[in-house]
């Protein structure tokens, strides 16, 4: 008599929820991050392994963005207004760059990865992978305009015998 573990049920947090207390996407209870940016292996709670999670720079980009739109967008309208000096200016908006981007990063990085874990994304993979037309590349569209063919109909279509 073999003794499998039950399937445990969890009460996943929305992705949003998760991110922002960088939590993991499946539990809501383990530290997602073992350092600053670093992903932890897994969750200390569930045991959920954070391999799947890549990000890439995904989080950099949008953070990076959203926040020097707001800043310069401060910045251009103080500076319109009030119309300090340049030095007070760089001083003000520099370091609010910089620390709103530190800031938001985490929990944008975080919030991705739970994206990743509730949408189940992976590498693309393609059906026609390797088929892109009879014979390989042509000039003429119209002779490799062949449609839903079985890989066995496309060696036949290219002149290549499997036999062979």
């Amino acid at each position: 008599m073999s003794m499998q573990p039950a399937a445990v049920a969890y009460r996943s947090p929305s992705s949003l929820s998760a991110g922002l207390r960088c939590r993991c996407p499946r539990c809501g209870e383990g530290r997602l991050f073992a350092g600053y940016l670093t992903l932890a292996k897994s969750c200390e709670a569930c045991g959920l392994d954070f391999g799947f999670a890549d990000p890439a720079d995904g989080p950099a980009f949008f953070v990076m963005s959203g926040v020097s739109l707001l800043v310069v967008a401060v910045w251009g309208w103080t500076a319109v207004a009030f119309q300090p000096p340049i030095w007070l200016q760089l001083a003000t908006a520099l370091p609010a760059m910089v620390a709103g981007c530190l800031v938001c990063l985490r929990p944008v990085k975080a919030w991705l990865v739970a994206e990743q874990f509730v949408h189940k994304a992976g590498e693309g993979e393609w059906e026609s992978l390797g088929r892109h037309g009879v014979g390989g590349f042509t000039f003429d569209r119209r002779a490799a305009a062949v449609e839903n063919l079985t890989p066995a109909e496309w060696d036949a279509a290219a002149g290549r015998d499997k036999a062979a």
